[in-house]
This record gives C-alpha cells, structure tokens and sequence, in this order.
C-alpha cells in the first residue's frame, strides 16, 4: 500500500501546480466578466467542498490522502476508491479546462 501512497502523492504535485494554473486563469476570466459559475464540480462528484477555484479541491484531496496514511491496511482498501475516483475527476477537469483556455 505504501507504493499506492507515493502514487497518489506524486499525482498529486502533478495537480497541486494544475491548479495553481487553472486557478489564475479562472481569475483573469472573472476579472473579465466570465467564469460566471458557482461550482467546479456538482454537489454529487464526491467531493464535500463546492467553491469555484480548484484549490479547495485539491486541499479536499490531499488531506484525504493525508487521512490515508493514517488508517489500517484493511481500512486504507476500502477508502482508496473514492480518493482515486476524486484524483482522476480533478486530472480530467483540468485537463479539459487547460485546453479550453488556450
């Protein structure tokens, strides 16, 4: 489980400066008059933060990653579902939103 954990670690650097970039265009949108949404993602994506800038998200994930750590083999299994499932909707939505900017 530890090689899973340093995956999603790694993964998660990869999204941490995703975000960082995604987040200052959605800035420069908003300070445009666009980017008029309320939410990334819908109330039913898994995640327990709705906002309109990928950062609370992705401090949503690493801290369930953190949370991770700390658990049981057994426990660790059944919470590593919904952490991946959470890692690939950000991976996807970034990747469509970078190439929606350009």
């Amino acid at each position: 489980m530890n090689i899973i954990i340093e995956k999603l670690t790694e993964n998660m650097q990869l999204i941490y400066r995703k975000a960082i970039d995604a987040d200052e265009a959605i800035s420069r949108l908003r300070t445009d008059g666009k980017g008029k949404f309320t939410a990334i993602f819908p109330s039913d994506s898994g995640f327990s933060h709705q906002g309109k800038f990928f950062k609370a998200y992705v401090e949503e994930l690493a801290s369930d990653i953190k949370q991770l750590t700390e658990l049981d083999d057994e426990t660790q299994k059944t919470a590593l579902a919904p952490i991946v499932k959470k890692m690939e909707l950000l991976l996807s939505t970034l990747g469509q939103f970078q190439r929606s900017v350009r």
